[in-house]
This record gives C-alpha cells, sequence and structure tokens, in this order.
C-alpha cells in the first residue's frame, strides 16, 4: 500500500460478494442497479485515465537518470585531479622546508649532545668528591654533614644509571652502597651503645651524635629506621612487661586503669627526655603507644584465658569502659599514621558506628522516643567521627562478651516477668476518651532498655555478640507479645440466648448480650496499638542494629518473624472486636428470622430487630473509633471485617424468614434499607465530625446489601408465569446456584411440586443469560415485570423516601 485509502476496492483482503452485498443489502435496492454499474464504469474510465498518464510521465525517466549519473562522474573525476595537485605540491613544499633546515638541524645535535657532556662532567665531578667526603664524614661519625652530603651523591648517582657498563662510574656507585651500609652498621651499633637490651643503665637524655644519624638513618634502607624503632620501643616497654606480668597483682581487668596510667607516664617522660632526639614524622610517641596496645591485648587476652570463670559482668564492663576511653584519647591525641604501616595490623573492626558516644551517650536523657526518632539519627551517623584506635585493645574482651549477652539475657527475663506482674497489679489501662487505646508504657519501656544494649553491645563489638544480641531481642519480643499483649486479650464467652420479639422491644442498653465491657474494650484497642508501635519501632530496631553490625554481618539480621508476631496480634485483636459486635447482633437476626412474616398485615416503621443491631453498633463503633484515633488504617479494617461477617449472616437469617408475605417482604426490604444506611455510615456513627467513609468500606457494604435487597425484589415478585419469574431472578441476582433459587422459593412458600417445575425450568434457562451478567445486575432494576410488581414496588420506594 503506497497512499492509505478508505477505499474498499483498495483492501488486500477485498471480497467481491461483501462488496456487492453493501452495495444491495435488500431486494429493493436493486431496483437502482443500473446506476451503480454506472458509477463503476465510470471509476473504471477514471482509473484508466491515471493509470495511462502515469504511464505516459515514466517514458523519459530512465533516460534522464543515466544523463544525471554522467555528469556526477565527471564531477568527481573532475574533484579527484583538483586534490592529487594540492597532495604534490604539499609534497614538494615539505622537501623544500627540510632542504633549508638541515643546517640548523645539525647545529641543534651538536649544541643538545655538548650540553650533555658539560652536565655528566659536572655531575661525575660531584660524584667523585662526594663518595671521598662521604668515606671520610662517615669514619668521624660526622652524621649532621653526612645526612646532607648523602641525600646529594644518592641523587647525583641517579644520573649516571645508563652508564653503570663503564668501570670507573660502577667502581664509584659500589663505594657508596659499601659507604651505605657502612653508616647503617654503625649507626645501629650506636644506638645499641645508648640504649642497651640488656642491663638496667640508661642515658640521661639524647645526644646531637643520635639525632643526627636518625637524619642519616631517613636517607638509608627503609630497614635501617625499622630496626632503631623495633629496638628503642622495645627498650622502653621492657619495663612494663616485668611490672604487670600474668602472676602479678596489678595485672588482673579490677586494676586495669594501672596499664594506662603507666604508658601516660612513660610518653610524657618520652617526649621531656627523646623527643627531639627522633624526626618529628618518625612519630615515634604514637609508635610507643600502638607498641603498648598491641602488647596489652595479647597479655589481657592470655590472662582473660587462663582466669575465665572468674571474669563477672561488671568487672568486664569496666575494663572495656576504662579501655574504650583510653582508646578514645589516642584518637584525640594521634592521628593514627603509623596503623597503615605494614609492620602493624590496621585495627579497624566496625565501620561507621565504632564511636556512637557523642551520638548516644548525649543523648541518653531524651532517649523516651527510642528508636522511633531514627529518622533524626541518620544524618548524625556520618558526623561522628572514626577513631583509628577503636578495638586496638578492647578487641581482647569481645571472645568474652558471651558474658555480658548471658547478662543481658537475665535482665530482659526479668523485665517481662515485672511488665507481667505489674499489669496484674494495675490491672488494664482506665477507659478514657482522650487517652483510651494509648500505648502500653511497658512497651516504651522495653525499647527504651533495648536502645541501651544495643548502643552499649555497639561500643563493645560489632561482630558476632551483636548477633547474639539480636538473638535476645528476638526471643524477647515473642514473649512480650505473647505475654503482655496476647496473654492479656480478654477471653470470648459465647451465649447464644433466644430472643424474642418482646424481649427486644424490653432490652435496654446491651443488658441481656453477653458483650465486652468498657474496660474490656478500651484494653483490646490498647494492645492494638501496642502492637502496631511494636511492629513499626521493631522494624526500625532491625534497621538500626543492621547500621550497627559488621557488613559481613547484615544478612543474619531478620526480624520479619518478630514482626509477623505482633502482626498476629494485631489481627486477633481485630477480630475480638468484630466477633464482639457481631455476637451481639445475632439475637436480634435470631428474632428476625423467628418473626412470623406470613401474617405482616402492614409496613410500618423499621422492625425492633433493626433497632437493636443499630443500638449495639452505636454502643460500640464510637468507643472503638476514639480508642484507634492514631492507628486509623486499623480501625478501617475492623469496619471492612465486620461488614464481611455481618453482611453474609444478614443473608443467611434473610433465608431463614419462610415463608414470606407480600407486606412482609415489603418491611424487609425496608429494614434492609435502613441497615444499609446505617452500615455506610458505620465508619462515622456517632461522630461529630462527619467523615466520608473509604472507598473499600462502602464497596463491600453497597455490593452485599444491594444482593439482600434483590433477593427481597425476587421474593416479592409474583411466580406466575414461571418463565418471567425465573428470567427475573437471573436478572436481578445473578446467581445460578440452585441452592440460592431452591432458598428463594422456600421463601415464597410454594409447594413442592412447583418448586420441582421450578427448578427444571430454572436448569434449562441457566444458558440463556449473557455473558455479562454481573454487569447488567445494576441496570436490572428496571427490567420488565408484571404490572402488580411494579406498582408495589413504586410504593415502597415512595414509602422509603418519605420515611428520609
Amino acid at each position: 500500500q503506497v497512499f492509505p485509502s478508505q477505499d474498499p476496492l483498495d483492501r488486500a483482503d477485498f471480497n467481491a460478494v461483501e462488496y456487492i452485498n453493501t452495495l444491495f443489502p435488500t431486494e429493493q435496492s436493486l431496483a437502482n442497479i443500473d446506476e451503480v454499474v454506472n458509477k463503476i464504469r465510470l471509476k473504471i474510465r477514471r482509473l484508466d485515465d491515471n493509470i495511462r498518464t502515469v504511464v505516459r510521465g515514466q517514458t523519459n525517466v530512465g533516460q534522464d537518470g543515466r544523463q544525471a549519473l554522467e555528469e556526477a562522474q565527471k564531477a568527481i573525476q573532475q574533484l579527484f585531479g583538483k586534490i592529487k595537485d594540492i597532495k604534490d605540491k604539499a609534497e614538494k613544499s615539505e622537501q623544500m622546508v627540510k632542504e633549508i633546515t638541515r643546517d640548523i638541524k645539525q647545529l641543534d645535535h651538536a649544541k643538545r649532545h655538548l650540553t650533555t657532556s658539560i652536565t655528566t662532567l659536572n655531575h661525575l665531578h660531584m660524584l667523585a668528591g662526594g663518595v671521598d667526603s662521604l668515606e671520610a664524614m662517615t669514619r668521624r661519625r660526622q652524621y649532621g654533614e653526612v645526612a646532607n652530603l648523602l641525600q646529594g651523591v644518592v641523587n647525583v648517582l641517579e644520573h649516571f644509571n645508563k652508564y653503570m657498563g663503564i668501570p670507573q662510574i660502577r667502581q664509584l656507585s659500589e663505594r657508596v652502597k659499601a659507604a651505605q651500609n657502612e653508616l647503617g652498621q654503625q649507626i645501629l651499633a650506636d644506638f645499641e651503645e645508648a640504649f642497651p637490651s640488656q642491663g638496667t643503665k640508661r642515658p640521661g637524655g639524647p645526644s646531637n651524635v643520635l639525632r643526627d644519624a636518625c637524619l642519616v638513618a631517613n636517607v638509608l634502607d627503609p630497614r635501617i629506621k625499622q630496626e632503631i624503632i623495633k629496638k628503642f620501643i622495645k627498650q622502653h616497654l621492657s619495663e612494663y612487661l616485668v611490672l604487670f606480668q600474668e602472676n602479678q597483682d596489678v595485672a588482673w581487668l579490677d586494676k586495669i586503669d594501672r596499664r594506662y596510667a603507666w604508658i601516660k607516664r612513660q610518653l610524657v617522660d618520652y617526649e621531656e627526655k627523646y623527643g627531639r632526639m627522633f624526626p618529628q614524622e618518625w612519630c615515634m610517641t604514637e609508635r610507643i603507644a600502638v607498641e603498648f596496645c598491641h602488647v596489652t591485648r595479647t597479655e589481657l587476652a592470655k590472662i582473660m584465658r587462663a582466669r575465665a570463670k572468674e571474669i563477672e559482668v561488671k568487672l568486664l564492663l569496666f575494663a572495656i569502659q576504662r579501655t574504650t576511653n583510653f582508646e578514645g584519647l589516642l584518637a584525640k591525641r594521634f592521628s593514627g599514621c603509623t596503623l597503615a604501616d605494614g609492620t602493624v595490623k590496621k585495627p579497624e573492626v566496625p565501620p561507621p558506628s565504632t564511636n556512637p558516644f557523642l551520638e548516644d551517650e548525649t543523648g541518653t536523657e531524651t532517649d523516651e522516643i527510642v528508636i522511633e526518632k531514627t529518622d533524626t539519627d541518620k544524618p548524625k551517623k556520618p558526623k561522628v567521627p572514626d577513631n583509628p584506635f577503636h578495638g586496638i585493645v578492647s578487641k581482647c574482651f569481645e571472645p568474652h562478651l558471651y558474658v555480658y549477652i548471658e547478662s543481658q539475657d537475665k535482665n530482659l527475663g526479668e523485665l517481662i516477668d515485672r511488665f507481667v506482674a505489674d499489669f496484674k497489679a494495675q490491672g488494664p489501662p482506665k477507659p478514657n476518651v482522650d487517652e483510651g487505646g494509648a500505648v502500653l508504657p511497658s512497651c516504651a519501656d522495653l525499647f527504651v532498655y533495648y536502645k541501651k544494649c544495643m548502643v552499649q553491645c555497639s561500643q563493645l563489638s560489632t561482630g558476632e555478640p551483636m548477633i547474639a544480641l539480636t538473638t535476645i531481642f528476638q526471643k524477647y519480643l515473642r514473649e512480650y507479645a505473647w505475654k503482655i499483649l496476647s496473654g492479656n486479650l480478654p477471653k470470648t464467652t459465647s451465649s447464644s440466648g433466644g430472643l424474642t420479639i418482646t424481649s427486644l422491644l424490653k432490652e435496654k442498653e446491651g443488658s441481656e448480650v453477653a458483650k465486652f465491657t468498657l474496660e474490656e474494650l478500651c484494653l483490646i484497642c490498647s494492645i492494638l496499638s501496642t502492637a502496631e508501635y511494636c511492629l513499626a519501632t521493631t522494624q526500625q530496631l532491625e534497621e538500626k542494629l543492621k547500621e550497627k553490625v559488621d557488613a559481613s554481618l547484615v544478612e543474619r539480621i531478620n526480624l520479619t518473624g518478630e514482626m509477623d508476631t505482633f502482626s498476629i496480634v494485631i489481627s486477633n485483636s481485630i477480630q475480638l472486636l468484630v466477633q464482639d459486635l457481631d455476637a451481639a447482633c445475632d439475637p436480634a437476626l435470631t428474632a428476625m428470622s423467628k418473626m412470623q412474616w406470613q401474617n405482616v398485615e402492614h409496613v410500618g416503621d423499621q422492625s425492633p430487630y433493626v433497632t437493636s443491631v443499630i443500638l449495639h453498633i452505636k454502643q460500640n463503633v464510637p468507643i472503638i473509633r476514639d480508642n484507634l484515633a492514631s492507628t486509623r488504617k486499623y480501625f478501617t479494617q475492623f469496619c471492612i471485617k465486620f461488614a464481611n461477617s455481618f453482611i453474609p449472616k444478614f443473608i443467611n437469617h434473610l433465608f431463614k424468614c419462610k415463608p414470606i408475605s407480600m407486606v412482609g417482604a415489603e418491611q424487609l426490604l425496608l429494614d434492609t434499607h435502613s441497615l444499609k444506611m446505617v452500615l455506610l455510615d458505620l465508619p462515622s456513627i456517632g461522630s461529630q465530625v462527619v467523615r466520608k467513609a473509604p472507598a473499600s468500606y462502602t464497596k463491600i457494604v453497597v455490593k452485599g446489601m444491594t444482593r439482600a435487597e434483590m433477593i427481597l425484589k425476587v421474593v416479592m415478585a409474583p411466580h406466575e408465569p414461571p418463565v418471567v419469574f425465573v428470567d427475573n431472578y437471573i436478572k436481578l441476582l445473578a446467581d445460578c446456584s440452585t441452592d440460592t433459587f431452591q432458598k428463594i422459593l422456600d421463601m415464597k412458600g410454594l409447594k413442592r411440586s412447583e418448586q420441582s417445575s421450578m427448578l427444571d425450568l430454572f436448569r434449562q434457562r441457566l444458558p440463556a443469560p449473557p455473558s455479562g451478567v454481573e454487569n447488567t445486575g445494576s441496570l436490572s432494576l428496571s427490567a420488565p415485570t408484571p404490572e402488580q410488581e411494579s406498582s408495589r414496588i413504586r410504593k415502597l420506594e415512595k414509602l422509603i423516601k418519605k420515611r428520609l
């Protein structure tokens, strides 16, 4: 298809028969066949003319195309010739420039070589003189001059790397290396003499010779510098190993302060005596502190393994607290630059949450909201300064943190028991319109304690102990859910007393029906609100634990099971509220089904059972709504569940009302409409602020109660003629179940013989309804019915409008 066309003759799937049928749909249309034939012939002539014009127009196209192609080829050949001329001229110009500059290039090369030769000779002179001076100064121990000279000699020697094949240059290089080795050995010997590994005699202060020697060591092989540092630190900490041996009384955890006091004194002593001897960039003070930390960690780990049974929680926490304080002091005093050296293992175990003291210690008094305020905590996290020394000593306590975890297990167990005892002693919360449905205070206490435990444990370790603590948290979240929440939900008492119309008329505010008291309703709502708070806070607790724990262990933290437990408590609470109101309405529905509907003589106001149902709804729903004001979505769930429970039950009781007279059906229809209006208004019943009911709830009520109304309209319809009655049933109810149809016939009070013929007819008519029965159900109100039925329905609608 080249051009779009609406003409049926242009379609690919053109069918001549169909086209002729469209032209002549009836026999009468054949009268103008001549006119149609003339039109088609005219169309054919026009098409022939068009084709002829197009064909003639194409005769010269081939010749024009060949001419255009030849012209394009000529233009290309001319362009190619011009490009070749330009290229030849460029090559000639380049050759001319090379001839002009050939002599200048030779002069440039000569100048460059001459300059290089002079520079190399100067360097050679400097190197030869420098090596002689270096050897002489080394013998005289003039380390100050050697430090500057050696660096210069080494730098000059680098220029001769490509001339090492020349014997004289190689000999000078070997003399420099020999001088460096001799210097290294000489400096190490000087330090050994000044700071002997064995012996108690120590020099009173540093010497200038050693200070200059350190400057020389900076230029020498890095191993020399490392050896000097290692020997000095070892000699400096030798006293520490003797004073705090494993068998000494001061070595145990209760006197851990003395270890840190000792190193503080030693660092001050070092600064005074040897601070200027070592170069600043060696960071000797920090190196001494870091080595002290490693030695202390090893010694503490050894002594704790030996005396593991003596470790108590208070002692362990005391030691950890003092140790973390000391690590904090190190972080303030030192930068941690030496931790990156290959000789020292970097102890950064926990990521950003390593130093939560600043975040949590200052906020302990305002932590009443606990983890609920995690959103405000998150921005603080990047601001917490990273402590490179965290865990450098305290890592040794990690294997013994099971003592702390066991202690928290015991404390939480006692806390739950106290919550249970307090609830029994104080009883359920007092019903109060303003405070009803409030979260149980024990819940906030539990999460405050969880917060403190989590922060404390994250300071001690962010590894396996955090996983163990999470397991403890999970255990007591479940216990809280079952012991405090589920354990205190009121028990349902099923009572189904037969209620007559007279007793309904006499019924005062729920006197005959076993219902939850106001206190019990408030308690259920309070437990529901608490469970919702626990559900939200547990989710935030999981996020905080994942932030605190090591990245490799994040996947092992999962509190989904506990959140599901709280969801079950919420569901059970809603179910209890629904069952209570449902059970309160049962006697009224029973009374409805026991009424003699065939004896009703006239349609009056709403029946007593409707008044009873409305009374119970007005008693319960406002209390529940006020108590669930903070958890609106669960109040909506309650309304939806009640509607889903009450409406099917009402329809079942409706089927039990048999037989029903025409007037009785009208009264029931009026009652059903009243109940429908009350149910639609259920979410805001008794409230001063009228809110629109949620669409999901309104849809359920309208669908369910409309079905009840349709059942009654079918019952009101005359069963003669049967075909009309069956078709009307199928249109109104759109229910293909024979059981439902059987119940309708029972309600009408038909005899068995009439019912069997109706059922046979119903089965025959089932395939007849169109597939969109459900969609037409709402339109079927206007379905054709006999005049008698339509007049009765009109009267009933007028009555309802008048009442409203």
